[in-house]
């Protein structure tokens, strides 16, 4: 009678646990359905349709696949794509390479490596709005620091960055490469620590020198570390916005427009929610198929 008394109240605590554990699961889950799947859902719904959300929902019109077909003659939009590819290709190998050189470097004896980090990471957790405001001033064609420092080093006609059709997304790229690099420092630097010192040891007995090491060792065994940075600073790239928004407005004329900054513009400043859902699901397609074939690169690899 003893043991079966234990036993059911053994079976009750379990089920007490069991239905702790999913209320607290259960929270998450609702939070995902109200604030990712129904938008998701809704979003999906809305870019076959011809919407302005103040006229209210009485009047949506489905147009079938109009708003997709729009987009391919759409020069904005196409320039927002292009420039989007573009601050991606440039941006993710300059910034992990960057970071790969300093955090090589940190990662050897170097005096106050900690405060180092600290001040790389900095710009990570920063507000992208006021760094934004502070790299307008820097970019000043007429008295901005860098263009002072350009002429005093000799260049007559120094970049008009900001103002300039030519260097507007380079501008942007600049600060998004300032921003990232202190994360992918914490990263990389996360991997070489993992790296075994016997290896390095092993290499200098068989006669390689420093730059062997980094090619021979520390890059192959950064594998699977600059996979992780490739994705998520890819993905990162995708949905740049804040800098465009604060420094650009997607000029001069649409050079520094972004895919993200033209969703934004075309849902809330014209107020065509149809054709903004319907490019916010072509972005969807395009991370989505860089990650699946990133993915599957690194598989093959492995």
């Amino acid at each position: 009678m003893t043991a079966i008394t234990k036993k059911r109240k053994s079976s009750v605590f379990q089920r007490r646990e069991d239905l702790s554990g999913y209320a607290f699961l259960s929270l998450n889950f609702i939070g995902y359905i109200l604030f990712k799947l129904i938008p998701l859902i809704l979003a999906l719904v809305l870019s076959f349709a011809n919407w302005n959300f103040i006229s209210g929902w009485e009047n949506i019109k489905f147009t079938g696949f109009d708003n997709y077909i729009k987009m391919f003659s759409d020069p904005i939009f196409v320039d927002s794509v292009i420039n989007t590819v573009i601050y991606a290709i440039v941006l993710v190998p300059v910034s992990i390479f960057i970071a790969l050189i300093f955090a090589v470097v940190l990662n050897n004896n170097v005096y106050g490596k900690g405060v180092l980090r600290l001040a790389y990471y900095l710009p990570n957790v920063s507000s992208m709005v006021a760094v934004s405001i502070v790299w307008m001033v820097l970019f000043l064609p007429s008295y901005g620091p860098i263009n002072q420092l350009l002429r005093s080093l000799g260049m007559e006609n120094p970049p008009q960055w900001l103002n300039g059709s030519s260097t507007s997304l380079l501008s942007i790229i600049i600060v998004g490469v300032w921003q990232s690099i202190g994360y992918n420092i914490i990263i990389v630097l996360a991997g070489l620590q993992g790296i075994s010192k016997s290896l390095y040891e092993s290499a200098e007995i068989d006669g390689a020198n420093a730059v062997q090491k980094f090619f021979y060792i520390t890059i192959p065994s950064l594998s699977s570390t600059m996979f992780f940075l490739t994705m998520i600073s890819m993905i990162r790239s995708f949905q740049v916005f804040t800098p465009v928004q604060v420094m650009t407005s997607g000029g001069p004329g649409n050079s520094s427009s972004v895919l993200v900054y033209y969703i934004y513009t075309t849902a809330f400043r014209h107020s065509d929610i149809g054709y903004a859902s319907a490019m916010s699901w072509i972005l969807f397609i395009m991370v989505f198929i860089f990650t699946a074939a990133r993915m599957m690169a690194g598989r093959k690899k492995d």
